[in-house]
C-alpha cells in the first residue's frame, strides 16, 4: 500500500500545531528534548536522524512562540539540552581527584550548559524576531545558528564545541564542503536541511519541495565531495616514518610524581618495538614528561635509546621556570622536540589555555584551584605557530582543545605542511569527548587541505588525511603503537585557507537582507507581526 503524501503531510501539521501551542512544563522538557536529540548526530552516536527532529521541532516552536521572550526562552532551553547532554564528560576530570572537586560538577556542568545555551537563544531570538513564516524562517534560523556558533568560538576566549557541521566527519564526501565554507558554513546548511522537513506542516503545493531542499542541497556537496575525494592524490612524504606512541596511562597516575618516572620509562619501552620498522621521528602525547626530568643522566640515556640517531623526539612536555630557593615561578604546557644527545631542537607553547584546568579565571577573585597539578597557573604562549625542525616538513602544532577553533591552527606568514595535534584525553575517561574531539580535529584536516597527526595520551591517535580520512588510528583505551608515514598535503590551499569564514558570512547576510525585505514588505502590506490565533495568549512561559 502507497502512502498518501498528503495525508502523512496533514498529520505532520496537526502534531506540529500540537507543539507549538504546548505551554508550562510540557513545552520546556521538548524544547530540552529536542536538543538532546540533536547532540545525537554528534559523535561517537552520528544518529543523523535526530537532528530532523530536533530542528523541524524546534521551527514548530517557534511557529507557536508568540513574543520574542517565548523565543528565546524555547531556543535557551533547546541549547540546555544540547549542551548538557553533549558536554557531560566534563565531569568525568573532577572527578580524578574527586576528593577535591566533585563538588564543583554540579555548577560547572549545568552551568557551562546554560552558558552555552544563551547562543541558542539568541539564534531563535533572531529567527522569530523577522515574524516570517515557512521556509524563509527555516532560512533565518540556518543562517542565526552558523552566526551565533561563530561567535560562540569566540567570546570570552571560546569554546566551539559541537558545531552541528561536524556530524558530517561521519560522511566523507559531505564532509569535503568544510574545505570550501568551512564547520560554519556546513553547520548553516545542516540546520537548514534538518529544520526544512519542518515546512510540511505549512499549508500550499510547495511543502514536499521546501522539505526536501535541504536534503538535495547536501547531496549536491556530496556528489561534489566524492568527485574530490576520488581525484584526490595519494602518496606519503617520502623519508619520514614517524611513531606515535599511545601509553594508555591513568589520569590518576600522570597526575602523581612518584609515578613520572614509571611513565616516562613506559613510553620509552614502547617506542623501542620494532612494531614496524625504522622509525625517524617519535611522537609522544600531551604532558607526556616534564622537562626537567631529561637533566638526569638516566634520563638522558632512555632518549637517546628512544631517538634515532638523524631523528627527533617531539613530545608533549611541561616547562617550569624556577626562582630563587627552586619555587616555581611559571609554567608552560609546550610540545617540545628532542634530539638524539638531549638537546632541546624546537619548542612551542600553548597560547589557548582550558579554563579551570590550566588556570583559573579571575583568580584574585574565586578562591579555586585548576585541576591540573601545581600551585601556578600555566602561562600562555604567544600564539599559532610553524615549526620547522630536522628531517620534517613543516608543522603546525596544536595542544589539547586548540584543535577545535576553526580557522585558528595555522599561524599567518609560513603555512605548515601538516597539523600535529598531541593531547591528554584520559581526564575524560571513556566517554564521548574524546571521539567528539577528534571528531573536531578532522574537520580541521578537512578545513585546511593538510594531513593531521595526533598522538594522545589514552586515544584516540591516528593519522588523519589532508580529506579527513583516518589513514591508522589507535583506540580510545588502547595501548600501542602506529608506525606510519606522513601523508602528502592536498595540492594548493583550500578555498576555506584562503577565505575563512567569509564565504559563509556573506551566505548569512544575503538571508538576513532577504528577511528584512520580506519583513518590511510585509510591514508596509500590514502583515507583518500577524499572528495565529492561538500566539494571542502566547506571550507567558
Amino acid at each position: 500500500m502507497t502512502a498518501d503524501p498528503e495525508l502523512a503531510a496533514g498529520r505532520i501539521g496537526t502534531l506540529a500545531r500540537r507543539v507549538g501551542d504546548l505551554r508550562g512544563w510540557r513545552r520546556c522538557l521538548v524544547a530540552v528534548g529536542l536538543g538532546v536529540s540533536a547532540v545525537a548526530a554528534q559523535a561517537p552516536l552520528h544518529v543523523l536522524p535526530g537532528l530532523v527532529v530536533a530542528f523541524s521541532g524546534l521551527v514548530w516552536l517557534l511557529d507557536g512562540a508568540g513574543r520574542r521572550r517565548r523565543a528565546f526562552l524555547d531556543g535557551w532551553l533547546f541549547g540546555v539540552g544540547y549542551f548538557a547532554a553533549g558536554l557531560y564528560w566534563v565531569a568525568n576530570a573532577f572527578l580524578v581527584e574527586a576528593a577535591r572537586f566533585a563538588w564543583m560538577i554540579p555548577a560547572v556542568v549545568l552551568g557551562l550548559s546554560c552558558a552555552l545555551a544563551l547562543f541558542a537563544g539568541m539564534a531563535t531570538l533572531v529567527a522569530h524576531r523577522f515574524r516570517l513564516s515557512g521556509i524563509m524562517r527555516i532560512c533565518l534560523l540556518a543562517a542565526a545558528w552558523a552566526v551565533f556558533e561563530w561567535l560562540r568560538g569566540w567570546v570570552f576566549t571560546g569554546f566551539p564545541w559541537n558545531s552541528v557541521g561536524a556530524v558530517w566527519v561521519a560522511v566523507p564526501p559531505v564532509l569535503q564542503a568544510a574545505a570550501w565554507i568551512g564547520v560554519y558554513g556546513l553547520s548553516m546548511v545542516t540546520v537548514y536541511a534538518a529544520a526544512a522537513f519542518g515546512a510540511l506542516a505549512a499549508p500550499g503545493r510547495l511543502r514536499w519541495p521546501a522539505a526536501v531542499s535541504g536534503v538535495l542541497l547536501l547531496a549536491a556537496f556530496g556528489a561534489v565531495g566524492a568527485i574530490r575525494l576520488a581525484t584526490a592524490p595519494d602518496g606519503t612524504v617520502p623519508e619520514v616514518r614517524l611513531r606515535i606512541v599511545q601509553p594508555n596511562i591513568d589520569q590518576r597516575d600522570k597526575i602523581r610524581s612518584d609515578r613520572r618516572q614509571a611513565g616516562l620509562r613506559r613510553l620509552a619501552l614502547m617506542s623501542m618495538e620494532n612494531a614496524g620498522g625504522r622509525a625517524t621521528h617519535v611522537i609522544w602525547p600531551e604532558a607526556a614528561v616534564r622537562l626537567s626530568m631529561l637533566a638526569d643522566p638516566r634520563n638522558r640515556s632512555l632518549v637517546r635509546a628512544v631517538v634515532p640517531r638523524d631523528g627527533l623526539l617531539v613530545t608533549g612536555a611541561v616547562r617550569v621556570r624556577r626562582g630563587p630557593g627552586g619555587r616555581a615561578t611559571a609554567a608552560w604546557n609546550s610540545v617540545v622536540a628532542v634530539d638524539h644527545d638531549g638537546g632541546l631542537a624546537g619548542n612551542y607553547d600553548k597560547h589557548h589555555l582550558v579554563p579551570l584546568g590550566e588556570y583559573v579565571p579571575l583568580r584574585g577573585i574565586l578562591p579555586l584551584a585548576k585541576l591540573t597539578p601545581g600551585r601556578i597557573d600555566f602561562s600562555p604562549g604567544p600564539g599559532p605557530q610553524t615549526l620547522d625542525l630536522q628531517g620534517l616538513p613543516p608543522f603546525s602544532p596544536l595542544i589539547c582543545y586548540e584543535v577545535i577553533f576553526p580557522g585558528a591552527v595555522v599561524a599567518s606568514g609560513k603555512r605548515p605542511r601538516w597539523l600535529l595535534n598531541v593531547t591528554n584525553d584520559a581526564w575524560f575517561g571513556y566517554s564521548s569527548g574524546p571521539y567528539q574531539h577528534f571528531a573536531a580535529a578532522r574537520m580541521r584536516a578537512v578545513e585546511e587541505g593538510l594531513p593531521l597527526v595526533r598522538a594522545a595520551n589514552t586515544g584516540i591517535s591516528a593519522v588523519v588525511d589532508a580529506y579527513g580520512r583516518v589513514v591508522h588510528r589507535l583506540a580510545l583505551g588502547e595501548r600501542g603503537v602506529i608506525d606510519a608515514p606522513l601523508p602528502r598535503v592536498a595540492p594548493g590551499p583550500t578555498l576555506y585557507a584562503r577565505f575563512g569564514d567569509i564565504p559563509a558570512a556573506v551566505a548569512a547576510t544575503l538571508i538576513f537582507g532577504g528577511g528584512l525585505v520580506m519583513y518590511r514588505r510585509r510591514a508596509g502590506n500590514g502583515a507583518a507581526g500577524r499572528l495565529r490565533p492561538a500566539d494571542d495568549e502566547a506571550g507567558s512561559p
